[in-house]
């Protein structure tokens, strides 16, 4: 009765009555497995909502009360999810063993497209450590098989994660990331997966001056990214970061303060990389204490939920606030006045976003 006095309420509340419903049915016919799919349909939206503690929760109960006589798929497909959702709250050891134990199951069963899933996972650990050569070299790998077994979805997959890795190792190669993250928008089925794609394009884009393609790719995610998804709140971060790469002050507050009305909404990455890019507009702007107090609060929550990558890369730019203000600007202007390398893929990526975004 309950549930049905929450249809009204919105998506939350008919996932729940929908559950409700189910298990009643589920204990009726005494098939637990009845009630997988909804729960898992559940613990999607709870994730794609960045309510991740309350999705572990969700997931962790249909494990631990389906057990054996779970179907292999739905057991496959929870621990994935579990995985996932621990690796957003960069819990990896925890995301390592889920992803180990669902692609020893999926392998048990022949499902050789979960198996690469597993393995992405698993790469994707790798690379929140901050070991990137590795998981470029495991991401290269899984791409080859992908293409082997024709799975489009790990392969769209694989190429996102060597043009993210690409973009991120300390010797940057965007001109070549560029390439990679737009293959992977064309691969992509699946909507919340192709702004993730172009997300991370717009950054990279960023990175070569490429400044209006990279608006066009962030705005696109946040014209069509509802909710307080992750490809929303990292679209928003990234329009902040390319206001202050333009020295458009107007721009950076207004998009800071969208940021900051979302803050409880981020996962520990996204809210470092925020005060990260935060201090670095404030740094370009000449505010040097507030760029400090920045910057220290990003270090601090990388450290502290082990994101080792983004804390050496926002340590040497904290570092740099002992410098004087031209070295400074120096340092962090990601994006300058002219476009760093202009290749023939950055020239066609660029004329397809500009179509894209009409």
């Amino acid at each position: 009765r309950y549930c049905d006095d929450l249809v009204t309420e919105g998506a939350e509340a008919a996932h729940l009555s929908g559950l409700a419903r189910i298990a009643a049915e589920a204990q009726r016919q005494g098939d637990v497995r009845l009630i997988a799919p909804a729960i898992l349909a559940y613990a999607h939206y709870l994730e794609e909502e960045g309510h991740y503690g309350e999705a572990e929760d969700v997931l962790e109960s249909l494990l631990r009360v389906g057990g054996d006589r779970l179907a292999s798929t739905d057991a496959v497909a929870a621990l994935l999810r579990l995985a996932r959702v621990n690796r957003k709250m960069t819990r990896f050891e925890a995301a390592e063993a889920s992803y180990e134990q669902a692609g020893a199951l999926a392998r048990t069963v022949g499902d050789d497209y979960s198996a690469l899933l597993s393995r992405l996972g698993l790469a994707n650990c790798v690379w929140g450590r901050g070991n990137l050569a590795e998981a470029e070299r495991q991401l290269l790998g899984i791409l080859r098989d992908a293409r082997l077994q024709g799975h489009r979805d790990a392969e769209a997959r694989a190429e996102h994660g060597l043009g993210s890795v690409l973009e991120s190792r300390s010797l940057g190669q965007p001109h070549l990331a560029v390439g990679h993250l737009w293959r992977a928008f064309e691969l992509y089925d699946d909507e919340p997966s192709r702004l993730r794609a172009l997300n991370d394009l717009g950054y990279a884009l960023m990175t070569l001056g490429q400044l209006a393609a990279a608006e066009r790719a962030l705005t696109v995610v946040v014209r069509r990214g509802g909710g307080m998804s992750d490809n929303l709140l990292n679209a928003t971060v990234e329009l902040m970061h390319c206001a202050s790469a333009r020295r458009d002050r107007i721009g950076f507050e207004r998009w800071r303060g969208e940021c900051e009305s979302r803050l409880a909404a981020m996962p520990p990455a996204t809210l470092a990389d925020f005060y990260y890019k935060a201090g670095v507009g404030m740094a370009r702007f000449g505010n040097f204490r507030t760029a400090r107090a920045q910057l220290k609060k990003a270090v601090t929550i990388a450290a502290s939920h082990g994101l080792h990558e983004l804390e050496f890369r926002m340590e040497r730019v904290r570092n740099g606030l002992h410098e004087c203000e031209a070295e400074l600007l120096a340092a962090t202007a990601i994006a300058p006045a002219e476009p760093v390398v202009e290749s023939e893929t950055v020239r066609k990526v660029s004329a397809s976003l500009a179509a894209l975004a009409g």
